[in-house]
């Protein structure tokens, strides 16, 4: 399927820096695979906000980026997923980040926003989480207020993941009924 089959005028513009193709997700309303191929620094992350623009204008906020050949995403890149996130969550939408790289990953973990951000392995977790995330009558624990099991600081989860305590650093992970452990 052709990206302007989805997203009319998507392949208008280009940049040989980072490469974004299109596919539908079927089982999803308003969902699209987003696959990302390059970087994403200070340079082209004007390019990529306007692509994205471009999808949820076109009414797709359920938007799951895989990001398995993105081999470099800066402090700015992270600053566009986060305006995406902005942008689809009034819309009743989500973000789901596929495949991390590990450098990538660690960039996201520095500058403290993997708790932001839904972060899966496969694509049928991606799609799992619309579809649990869109049920009807499903009630979430999110957000959570607990204690770090380190230090006792009083911590806010608003999804599950792993995380850092702002206090002690240590490292927790938070599963999807809310339980909390270190790791």
């Amino acid at each position: 399927m052709n990206n302007n089959d989805l997203v009319p005028g998507f392949n208008d513009e280009k940049d040989d820096s980072l490469k974004i193709s299109l596919e539908k997700v079927d089982g999803i309303e308003n969902a699209v695979l987003v696959i990302l191929n390059g970087y994403i620094d200070t340079y082209n992350s004007v390019y990529f906000q306007k692509q994205v623009n471009k999808i949820v204008g076109a009414g797709l906020v359920n938007i799951i980026f895989n990001c398995s050949n993105l081999n470099y995403v800066s402090s700015t890149g992270i600053g566009s997923f986060t305006a995406f996130l902005k942008l689809v969550k009034p819309k009743n939408g989500d973000i789901v980040l596929l495949n991390i790289q590990p450098k990538v990953y660690e960039v996201f973990q520095l500058l403290g926003f993997i708790q932001f951000f839904n972060i899966k392995e496969t694509i049928e977790d991606a799609i799992m989480h619309f579809k649990q995330d869109h049920t009807p009558g499903t009630t979430s624990v999110f957000p959570k207020v607990f204690s770090c099991p380190v230090c006792s600081r009083k911590l806010k989860a608003s999804r599950n993941g792993r995380f850092k305590c702002s206090d002690c650093k240590a490292i927790l992970a938070i599963d999807t009924s809310g339980n909390v452990f270190l790791g």
